[in-house]
């Protein structure tokens, strides 16, 4: 009979650790939503060899360890617990490890660093402890009424590393920022503990400004990597842990296409979507689907802007879904509101096609060969900037299903 872990929280219907843990050994770990006056029997299952714990019970599950490791006091909470063989209740906390394996894989040192982070509960007292060990220079913490707080922010524009411990910009409030990354002279490393979305505001700026950056993807794999050695009793390779963060991050993006009205993106979409079992999503159906009308009969009644506005809303509300396949409006990417929200959790792929062998029929801006010239004009260079991959059009569409598989996966 397998051993049984898993995760102790209140809401755990958006947890990735049973399959992070999938990845790690043969044992059952499943999820235990409970609420306050259930804890009691669940410290008491003697059928559990140990577990996990999240939001709202950290602290609780100090509070009923018998016994704690150096990393759990210092910090003050517990996320994994182990049951020994007398019974007791051993407390350990091994987020410290994944913020560390973290930073290190993004390249940042903390090494004579001044560290601004931001937020000051639990997550904040892990990464406190990460800098502590890893030479830290300064810390400073910002809250919202504090000393250091968001107003004075230019105070500490000399910032080398700067960590996001708040939940600003998690799902489902997308696409919001804590701060703006011009203020910082330094071009400071930046560190968001949030994984969903796999790019938060905050990081998209930070890649379009160039600095170092991660989310917390990496750090949620190596906590779980080095709690599954504590259940095991056993060590692991740490290179488990970066195998195991490409195989999540592949599985919770989407593959977003891009490309010239009449390119083929539909197509391609459904013909990927079959072959990967991923939901499909198309913008332009969003819109139609909300508007109650086709494209054609929305131009004709309410004018461009109004299809664009709503364009918008379909992006942002596509963008928040994870492990989809999403085919995208050819005019969709103009609007950097739109970027960021089809990049906050996707891979992009531009399929481009030559202009005589796009479909035109329905479309209100491809009326005539000039036209659809001048939209090319416009959109090349944006298509090809913001893609990951460009793969050529194939009239057989089987075939660019293939070629845009063998880019992403090679």
């Amino acid at each position: 009979m397998k051993q049984r872990f898993g995760l102790l929280g209140r809401k755990l219907s958006h947890s990735l650790s049973p399959q992070i843990h999938a990845l790690f050994g043969d044992y059952s770990y499943e999820l235990f939503e409970c609420e306050p006056d259930e804890l009691d029997a669940f410290f008491a299952d003697t059928s559990l060899t140990g577990f996990n714990v999240t939001i709202p019970y950290k602290l609780e599950a100090l509070r009923r360890c018998d016994a704690l490791s150096e990393t759990a006091q210092r910090i003050g909470a517990v996320n994994t617990v182990i049951r020994r063989a007398d019974g007791t209740l051993f407390g350990d906390n091994t987020d410290a490890f994944g913020f560390s394996f973290m930073a290190a894989q993004c390249g940042v040192s903390f090494e004579g660093k001044k560290v601004l982070i931001l937020g000051t509960g639990g997550a904040s007292r892990t990464v406190q402890t990460a800098a502590v060990d890893g030479g830290a220079k300064e810390i400073v913490l910002i809250s919202r009424s504090g000393e250091n707080n968001y107003q004075n922010l230019s105070c500490h524009a000399d910032a080398d590393v700067l960590v996001n411990t708040t939940p600003v910009g998690m799902f489902p409030n997308n696409l919001e920022a804590p701060l703006d990354l011009t203020l910082f002279q330094n071009r400071p490393a930046v560190l968001d503990l949030i994984y969903n979305p796999r790019r938060t505001a905050l990081l998209l700026q930070a890649q379009a400004l160039g600095l170092p950056n991660a989310n917390g993807m990496a750090m949620l794999v190596a906590q779980g990597k080095r709690s599954a050695e504590l259940f095991l009793g056993q060590p692991l390779d740490d290179s488990i842990i970066s195998r195991a963060t490409k195989t999540m991050l592949q599985t919770q993006s989407n593959l977003v296409l891009i490309g010239m009205p009449g390119c083929g993106k539909s197509t391609v979409a459904a013909l990927l979507g079959k072959r990967l079992g991923q939901t499909v999503l198309d913008t332009d159906a969003e819109v139609e689907a909300q508007a109650g009308k086709s494209i054609p009969q929305i131009f004709a009644a309410q004018g461009e802007a109004a299809f664009r506005n709503a364009e918008t809303a379909a992006c942002e509300a596509l963008g928040k879904q994870l492990g989809a396949v999403i085919a995208t409006g050819g005019g969709a990417i103009l609007r950097k509101r739109n970027r960021d929200a089809l990049r906050q959790n996707g891979v992009i792929v531009y399929l481009r096609r030559s202009i005589d062998a796009l479909a035109r029929d329905g479309r209100p801006l491809s009326k005539d060969r000039a036209a659809l010239q001048a939209i090319y004009h416009e959109r090349k260079d944006i298509y090809e900037s913001f893609a990951d991959f460009t793969v050529d059009v194939d009239d057989d569409a089987n075939e660019t299903a293939e070629r845009i598989l063998s880019c992403i996966f090679s």
